[in-house]
This record gives structure tokens, C-alpha cells and sequence, in this order.
């Protein structure tokens, strides 16, 4: 008997792809996505970073399906289980083309999120040409902020924080045009969890403590960091006593000439400021990041002042989680036991479009619609109820 055809859910546009790709592998559910940027006459159809992104994924599941249409406005994906590595030495190598406009964050938090659903652990080495560990202008964090902002979220689901480990080998800011880098980064998450723990996080942020940061530089004069650090400290010094910002430089990456075969040049030139903002509540933390614009036309100054003052706007906007950070909390929470989960939410960062759309996504996929209140104590802060709908890790139940 012929297996029945399987019920595909239907989206459009491009917009929230990897967050869509990510929930169709959790929960199992094919998906079909149509008019994929059809109205564009000059670039059609998936991005460099959008195929970079699905190679991705069939090399870390098991029985995936990809299918794309010959104009790449449709896309049909069914999709596998998540076997991670296979083995626990072995790395997936994921290389970006020149072409590839996002930032390395871009692939990082939606595979950080697969991560704990694996059946085995999971090492992916980013590199190529196409490799940016700075942020970006397209709003992409750097890989500072998922490194001390992002995975320590993963700690309240149960997820082991000694076996998880983001290293940039090399690093890299936007080159020409705002694409391609050189950069290399290592992302290695060894810890699975058979269901993600149920998390509450309603209680009030508290004050912040203490702020850390990375001032960075990869082909420029080194004095860049200090006059970064510099202006940072001294919007911040004045708010709180305990500030650090660690410098580091980095000669700029070399890829191949291709104007020049045989030969090789340097890109990802640039400067950048990563913060993070520390609460007195554990599990509460802020960041921020600025970076020099490929085209130039900003001093370290402006950089360092930029960063402070995002930071700044980051803490008034309030909640117990950022909105770089709420996308990955609401997904784990939603993928949890069945059981009723609790975070505090500035209203800032609910009314933002990727989290709404996110609460539609989920709806679509099959997970609870959300419960909002107010705060008691503070009416700027909304709490956001979210009920499991226990999908685990469907590796560990097969093992």
C-alpha cells in the first residue's frame, strides 16, 4: 500500500524562512513555500544565504526532502530527523559564498535551536568567503552577542552551558558592499535534553550589575579599540561602576583574487562593539552591537557611542529578555513539556513583527495561542504565557 501523500502547511514570501524551516523540522510538518520575492525582476527567488541555509539542514538531518522550483520562487520541503554529527568528532562544514549578504548569527540561532533536539551532538564549522562574524546592516547580531547573550538563555531549559561552545577562529567584518567576510567560527553544542524545561521568568528584571563587552578590529589600526572603549565608558561609567571591555585585534582575512587568478586579497576590513548588560535576576541579560558600515564614513567614536547609547534604550525597553533573544526563549518554551511557561516581555519587544509573527507560526504549526497580562508592578512589561506542546527530542525517543 502506497504511503498516503503527506498534508503540507502553506506559506509566502521569504520573510521569517529559516524561523519556518526550523518549526517544519521540530514538529515534523511538511511545508510549502510559493512567491518567494516573484515580484523582483533583477533577483528572483532564494538568496545566496537562503540555499546556504538549506544545505545546512540536509546536512544535519536524516531522510530530508528539498525541492525547489527551476525559477526559485517555490519551495517544498519535507522534512528528516535531526541526527546532528553523527559522531561526536565529526564537523559539519558549512561554506558561504562571496556572495552571501547576512551575517554567520543569521544560521547560528536557528541552528542553536535544533541543537538540543539532536540525536547526536552537534559541530558545524562555518567558513569561506562569505563568513561575516560582526553585525551587520541587515539588523544580524555578531557572534559575541550569541555567544554571551543568546546561549546562556539555553541554561533555564535545562541545557547543559559546559557543553556548548561558540569559538571564532577568525574574525570578520562586512566587505564590499556589505557582502562577504573570510571569517571562520566553530559552533559546537554537545548538550541534547530529552524535553526542554519549562520556564519561568515573570518575576521583575531587577537592576543591572555589571556590563561586559568586546571592542574589535580586523585590519585597521589597533587604536580603534581604545577609542571605542573609551567612548563606551564614558556614557556608561557614570550608570554603573562595573564596566569591562575587552579589545581585540585581528588582521583582516585573505580570500582568492578573482580578478587576479592565483593570487589572494584582503576583505572584511572594519571595526565594531559588542556589550552585554548583566542583571541583578539571574537569566537577565541585555546587549547591543554596532559596526563600522562597509562603505566607511563613521569614526570609532560614533561606533563606541552608537553601541553604548542601543544598550542603553536595550534595558529601558524592559522585560527579562531582548528581542534578539525572545524569538529563541517563545520557540523553546513552545517546544517544552505540556505544561504552562511564563516570561516577561517589554511591550517594545512583543509588538515587534518578528514576534508576532513567530506567535503566528507557531499557531500554524500546531502549538497553543498565547496568554498576555499585564505586569503588576510595572504596566510597560506584558507577561507571556506559553503552553508546550511536548514535541522533545523525537532522536533521544527513537534511540
Amino acid at each position: 500500500m502506497a504511503a498516503p501523500n503527506p498534508e503540507f502547511l502553506r506559506f509566502t514570501t521569504h520573510k521569517s524562512f529559516a524561523q519556518r524551516l526550523v518549526l517544519s523540522t521540530l514538529t515534523g510538518r511538511p511545508i510549502h513555500i510559493s512567491q518567494i520575492r516573484s515580484s523582483s525582476s533583477t533577483h528572483p527567488g532564494l538568496a545566496a544565504h537562503e540555499i546556504s541555509f538549506l544545505r545546512l539542514l540536509d546536512s544535519i538531518t536524516n531522510g530530508s526532502s528539498i525541492q525547489i522550483s527551476y525559477t526559485g520562487t517555490t519551495l517544498t520541503y519535507i522534512p528528516g530527523l535531526i541526527t546532528g554529527s553523527v559522531t561526536g568528532d565529526t564537523v559539519v562544514k558549512c561554506n558561504l559564498l562571496e556572495g552571501c549578504g547576512r551575517g554567520v548569527s543569521w544560521f547560528l540561532l536557528p541552528l542553536c535551536i535544533l541543537g538540543p533536539f539532536s540525536k547526536s551532538p552537534l559541530n558545524v564549522r562555518f567558513e569561506g568567503e562569505g563568513v561575516i562574524t560582526s553585525s551587520t546592516e541587515t539588523g544580524d547580531v555578531s557572534v559575541d552577542t550569541v555567544r554571551t547573550a543568546i546561549l546562556p538563555l539555553y541554561e533555564r531549559f535545562g541545557v547543559l552551558g559546559t557543553k556548548m561552545e561558540l569559538r571564532i577562529l577568525q574574525r570578520s567584518c562586512a566587505g564590499p558592499g556589505g557582502k562577504g567576510g573570510g571569517g571562520v567560527v566553530e559552533l559546537r553544542f554537545g548538550s541534547q535534553v530529552r524535553l526542554p524545561k519549562t520556564l519561568h521568568l515573570n518575576r521583575s528584571p531587577g537592576r543591572v550589575k555589571r556590563i561586559r563587552g568586546v571592542a574589535y578590529c580586523t585590519g585597521v589600526a589597533a587604536s580603534g579599540n581604545a577609542r571605542m572603549i573609551h567612548e563606551a565608558r564614558r556614557l556608561l561609567n557614570g550608570l554603573v561602576a562595573d564596566v569591562h571591555i575587552a579589545a581585540q585585534y585581528d588582521q583582516a582575512p585573505l580570500v582568492s583574487d578573482k580578478g587576479e587568478p592565483g593570487k589572494k586579497r584582503r576583505t572584511g576590513v572594519g571595526f565594531g562593539l559588542s556589550l552585554v548588560a548583566e542583571s541583578s535576576v539571574d537569566g537577565v541579560i541585555y546587549s547591543a552591537d554596532a559596526t563600522a558600515p562597509s562603505m566607511g564614513g563613521v569614526t570609532p567614536e560614533d561606533i563606541g557611542k552608537m553601541c553604548a547609547l542601543q544598550l542603553l534604550e536595550c534595558v529601558s525597553d524592559g522585560g527579562c529578555v531582548t528581542k534578539v533573544g525572545a524569538g529563541t526563549v517563545l520557540t523553546l518554551m513552545a517546544m517544552g513539556s505540556e505544561d504552562v511557561g511564563r516570561v516577561r516581555l517589554g511591550r517594545e519587544v512583543v509588538g515587534t513583527e518578528e514576534v508576532i509573527q513567530l506567535g503566528r507560526d507557531l499557531k500554524k504549526f500546531g502549538a497553543s495561542s498565547w496568554g498576555l497580562r499585564d505586569a503588576e508592578e510595572n504596566i510597560t512589561d506584558i507577561i507571556v504565557s506559553v503552553k508546550g506542546i511536548g514535541v522533545g527530542n523525537v532522536g533521544r525517543k527513537i534511540a
